[in-house]
């Protein structure tokens, strides 16, 4: 893990729970792509949380030296803060708003291991990918093939044709940080947009260009 790389990516969108999960291995994942992300000077935006694994990888992000953007509804700020806050905390009105600046902030999105939330943030960036709102690529992190079971489930749409074989591409997914942040710098999409970009109404939200350049 020694040195720095640089990276096409300036700011990742990390998506993970408030909780840590019963095993080691998805802890030492969180630090793990941490730390891939400060050897790549990449800023971290996140869901605000200092619990779980939401507080591993962001703690680790802001110990290296690069910049945390926790984005928090308030009615959740006294479950998933607990003490002091890690790095810059914006809080948002609901869960709406707070995946609008969360996408609007990044130039790409992981998701890590986790429930029900996690998987639905996940969901809706691929979702959005598909119409055209946004083109930035979406990674999974599969530790442990903790996402198998919806990877084949992603496989079995395509098969059922529900989803377009195009747009089963649009998940990139590693077993590691290292190689998955490999791939997602590859990353070209192939599936054609439902609609153009310019005709979403929230493309002034800034989806259309990187946060360097807003």
């Amino acid at each position: 893990m020694d040195g720095v790389t640089s990276s096409k990516f300036k700011r990742i969108c990390v998506f993970c729970g408030s909780n840590s999960g019963y095993r080691k291995v998805f802890s030492d994942a969180a630090f793990d792509l941490g730390h891939e992300l400060v050897r790549r000077k990449i800023d971290l935006v996140y869901g605000g949380g200092s619990v779980g694994l939401m507080g591993l990888i962001s703690q680790t992000v802001h110990d290296g030296g690069c910049h945390v953007l926790g984005v928090i509804p308030t009615a959740l700020m006294p479950l998933e803060i607990s003490g002091e806050s890690v790095g810059e905390v914006k809080a948002v009105s609901d869960m709406h708003e707070r995946k609008a600046e969360m996408a609007r902030q990044a130039d790409a999105f992981i998701a890590l291991p986790g429930g029900y939330g996690t998987m639905e943030e996940l969901l809706e960036m691929i979702t959005w990918s598909q119409l055209g709102i946004h083109d930035k690529p979406v990674g999974l992190l599969n530790i442990d093939g903790y996402y198998n079971s919806l990877l084949a489930l992603f496989d079995n749409g395509v098969a059922e044709g529900f989803i377009k074989p195009a747009c089963r591409d649009i998940v990139v997914s590693a077993p590691n940080a290292r190689d998955l942040l490999i791939k997602m710098e590859q990353f070209t999409p192939a599936h054609k947009e439902v609609a153009p970009r310019k005709n979403w109404e929230i493309a002034h939200l800034g989806y259309t260009k990187s946060p360097s350049s807003s």
